[in-house]
């Protein structure tokens, strides 16, 4: 382990490793397939970056997340470390680069998006590539009975028949003990038959206790009025999660207008705009982000105190991921879900979407040929821009069922649909380069950015390049959004032909299109899955109406650890504690009206107890009609003490 030590002191500066990390980093070592399930701020990304060090060849890492991957990739570009990212939304030439450095030696790590795993390039190109090690992130997304399944991840499997003798590593912090099991049986080895009892993994696990955080749940019938209260109770860095988009605006609104510094983040938004809207939150430009569930992975600050949730999630491991969120500095921090009286109802709608009717997923599929024009026997490996709006018009049907239709038929591996595919924005220079020296009354922050666009990129006078705003900005010492405005004027002045970057829904067909009788929805696809997402989904419901288990055991027991202690500081503790201290005070003056017989208010009272809690006392005592006021006396009613 010293070698290990070595490096991590050297690139990462840690004295030593903590939790079961150097229990992951020996099993690779050791050339064993390994599971770590480790809680959020757990410190995954040591596990394989430290023992990838100290091998020879490049660590692929499997990652959905475009965000953690840019900022995983400059963190070890930072440290000197050769990393690289391979993602939808790039062009085949920057791909052909990124694999090309791979296969010579150039790069260390590679950060892959399970999407493009799927491409025959990616896959021709990683058998000339010298692999070290297999990382797959967010692993429970390869297991269908996971809340976040994603089908393209079930495309590892395939990547293991190109990598042999290559160990895989796969981590998680939200995976049920069935969920873990799936993990492994999906990764195995390709020796390894999918109904062996063991698939050759050794699996290490951390506590999902989160001891510094408060879980409370908050019963409501105002939730702006809750929040706001919440709000001027607990100080410091705030996430607030709400369902909708439209939802994160109102809500920010409204905070605003109660004297609150909030901004909102949702999927909708410009690439550009989040970026700004992260940044300014991530530097406390604004206390509180309002924000859907598209904000937050791979977000890494320490200091969040309150993350609250105005909607119940869809299911215990999304909360528990995003509740996770606060305190990850190791101090106090709360998570507060607020609760209402139609939750169940809400949720039971919900499903009813993210798993529709087959008669309505067939038509779908129908109308999808209709859409784009394509015939029974086209449409292999086709892809096309999804202008759900106008498919939803055009066909009058209802967006939130349409995608969950369309999650289905991915699913099934007839489409692959694409929510939200960022393209990166592209540059194409209109003028030739020895007339742009000679251009007159450019500013010289506009000098300055096409300048840094020229020395970072090739071939841009004769083909589109792709741009980084938050790149350029960094070595022009300005903002992301003044570099936006910039192109946008150097476009309009026909300088340069500048394509921004946009969000954009996009579905490739997996398959030729077939005829909608013969389209195949097997029951692990619908109805196993919707009968896993209520029993989820009553999980989480359980949770807000529970007033008996303690909440952070509670959700520890959902994830597998069935022996945690009450956490002694949720709202469920605090009312046992506050009851065990009221029990105790009553059993006092009991014991007093016994001794001394009937007494006035001012001498029913017992040491080291205050006023209210000798109030909530009497209010109790009465109301169980074990003492009586009379003639402005208390007296104890009879069998008093024996019951």
């Amino acid at each position: 382990m010293e070698r290990f030590l070595s490096i991590l002191r050297r690139y990462w500066g840690y004295p030593s490793f903590r939790g079961i990390q150097e229990d992951i980093i020996k099993s690779i070592a050791a050339g064993h397939d390994t599971l770590g399930l480790m809680p959020t701020g757990g410190g995954k990304s040591i596990t394989f970056q430290v023992p990838a060090m100290a091998m020879e060849g490049v660590c692929i890492v499997v990652t959905p997340l475009i965000a953690l991957m840019k900022d995983q990739v400059d963190n070890l570009c930072k440290r000197g470390i050769q990393a690289a990212a391979l993602h939808v939304g790039q062009p085949r030439s920057e791909m052909l680069r990124l694999l090309d450095n791979c296969i010579l030696g150039h790069t260390k790590f590679l950060y892959v998006s399970p999407e493009r795993l799927e491409t025959s390039l990616f896959l021709n190109k990683i058998s000339r590539i010298k692999v070290c090690l297999l990382t797959v992130d967010e692993a429970h997304c390869i297991s269908q009975w996971g809340y976040d399944f994603r089908p393209p991840y079930l495309r590892i499997a395939e990547l293991r028949k190109h990598l042999p003798g290559v160990p895989v590593l796969a981590l998680t912090a939200t995976a049920t003990p069935a969920v873990a099991t799936d993990i492994e049986r999906r990764l195995r080895h390709p020796d390894i038959d999918e109904n062996a009892t063991d698939f050759g993994f050794h699996r290490f696990s951390m506590s999902f206790a989160r001891h510094n955080l408060r879980y409370v749940v908050r019963p409501t019938t105002d939730a702006v009025g809750e929040i706001d209260h919440i709000l001027r109770s607990v100080a410091g860095s705030a996430i607030i999660y709400t369902r909708s988009r439209k939802g994160t605006q109102e809500l920010t609104a409204k905070l605003v207008a109660l004297g609150h510094e909030a901004i909102y983040y949702h999927a909708g938004l410009t690439p550009l705009d989040k970026d700004m809207r992260q940044r300014m939150w991530l530097e406390d430009d604004y206390r509180i982000m309002v924000a859907t569930n598209a904000f937050g992975m791979g977000i890494d600050k320490p200091d969040v105190r309150l993350v609250v949730h105005t909607d119940l999630p869809d299911c215990i491991e999304a909360y528990f991921q995003e509740a996770g969120r606060a305190g990850r500095d190791g101090k106090t921090a709360y998570a507060v879900c607020l609760s209402q009286s139609n939750d169940r109802k809400r949720l039971a709608t919900r499903i009813t979407q993210t798993y529709p009717e087959p008669k309505f997923i067939r038509k779908v599929y129908e109308d999808l040929g209709s859409f784009f024009q394509l015939a029974v026997g086209d449409g292999l490996d086709v892809t096309y821009e999804f202008n759900i709006a106008r498919f939803c018009q055009n066909f009058k049907a209802y967006p939130t069922l349409v995608v969950g239709a369309l999650q289905i038929l991915t699913q099934a591996g007839y489409i692959n649909y694409r929510e939200e595919d960022t393209a990166r924005s592209r540059v194409l220079f209109l003028t030739q380069r020895d007339k742009l020296y000679s251009l007159n009354g450019l500013a010289p922050l506009t000098e300055k950015i096409i300048s840094a666009i020229l020395r970072t990129t090739t071939g841009i006078f004769s083909e589109y390049a792709t741009i980084y705003e938050n790149d350029i900005a960094e070595q022009v010492g300005t903002t992301p959004q003044e570099v936006y405005t910039t192109l946008k004027e150097l476009n309009r002045s026909h300088i340069l032909d500048y394509v921004p970057r946009k969000n954009m829904p996009f579905i490739t067909f997996t398959r030729r299109r077939v005829e909608t009788n013969q389209l195949i929805l097997p029951p692990t696809i619908l109805e196993d899955r919707r009968k896993q997402a209520t029993e989820r989904a009553d999980a989480m419901l359980h949770y807000t109406l529970d007033k008996r288990q303690c909440h952070s055991q509670y959700l520890l027991a959902y994830f597998g650890e069935t022996q945690s202690e009450p956490c002694g500081h949720c709202d469920v503790c605090l009312s046992f504690k506050k009851h065990r201290h009221t029990d105790t005070l009553e059993k006092k003056m009991l014991e007093l009206l016994q001794k001394t017989g009937p007494v006035c208010p001012e001498k029913l009272r017992v040491p080291n107890y205050d006023a209210a809690a000798h109030r909530a006392a009497i209010r109790s005592l009465m109301g169980e009609e074990r003492i009586a006021l009379k003639d402005g006396k208390f007296y104890l009613k009879e069998c008093a003490m024996n019951e």
